[in-house]
């Protein structure tokens, strides 16, 4: 079980009085293989959300918490991808993908047995023995969410992923996602600027204010997805061309715009 809660949560960086309040009071659940996307204007706290549940990041007050136990720091039933590889430039892709089993002090039999499933969930049997340098941005990163889909973790925290990419190989990426995520779902709190990225990739996507962040709105895409077929589309632009995704799509621009700060831009 992989359900995630945000109960009363407020984050301050620096001193209580006169620092700086990232977070206001947000509340928020995620149930057990739901894909969340978080969108909002830069600086709301999308990714001091994600940090916190991480574990990096304490809460100034309330509760976050991970199949109902408090978060207080990092643990291996939380994964997190970032927008950067952080791929090991020495390494194989192999050898990068086995780095978290080491610390598990698993069997060289079993370990082998749980890269090569890796290799084949992200389609990278060919490019195993390859290094970092010698494969495209997409690839690296496939690398990388081969190395948290290996240790087999029950939340899946993935921020801003394809940030780096360009635009095709991103779009090649989301549709990777989408496959994997209906195929091997797992919890999933996925933060992104990309409105799209959201609506397409996510069950729910919650909308955040300014700072202080605040959650403004939830809304139900994979009510939407399923009435509609969504999936049975085999390419993300004939998605993007339905008209529900069209109304989520310009709701959420609409909803954001409201939090811009055009004096600050």
């Amino acid at each position: 079980m992989g359900s995630i809660s945000f109960r009363n949560v407020d984050k301050v960086f620096g001193p209580a009085t006169g620092g700086v309040k990232a977070l206001d009071d947000i509340n928020l659940e995620i149930a057990d293989k739901e894909f969340v996307a978080i969108v909002g204007p830069s600086g709301c706290g999308k990714t001091t959300c994600l940090r916190m549940v991480a574990g990096f990041e304490p809460a100034t007050s309330g509760v976050v918490s991970v199949n109902g136990r408090a978060v207080t720091e990092p643990g291996p039933d939380r994964a997190v991808v970032f927008q950067q590889f952080a791929l090991f430039p020495w390494k194989t892709v192999r050898q990068n993908i086995d780095l978290g089993l080491r610390n598990k002090n698993l069997p060289i039999g079993e370990r082998n047995d749980l890269i090569a499933s890796a290799l084949k969930l992200m389609s990278l049997e060919s490019h195993a023995d390859a290094f970092p340098h010698q494969l495209s941005g997409g690839m690296q990163q496939r690398v990388a969410i081969a190395r948290a889909y290996v240790l087999d973790p029950v939340v899946l925290l993935m921020d801003e992923p394809f940030g780096a990419l360009d635009a095709q190989t991103r779009v090649v990426m989301q549709e990777e996602l989408v496959r994997l995520a209906r195929r091997n779902p797992r919890t999933v709190l996925f933060i992104t600027h990309a409105v799209e990225e959201a609506v397409y990739l996510a069950d729910r996507v919650a909308i955040m204010t300014r700072r202080p962040g605040r959650i403004k709105e939830v809304l139900d895409i994979r009510a939407i997805r399923e009435a509609e077929g969504w999936d049975s589309h085999a390419r993300i632009e004939d998605v993007m061309d339905l008209e529900s995704f069209v109304h989520l799509r310009t709701h959420i621009w609409k909803s954001l715009r409201e939090e811009k700060d055009f004096q600050h831009v």
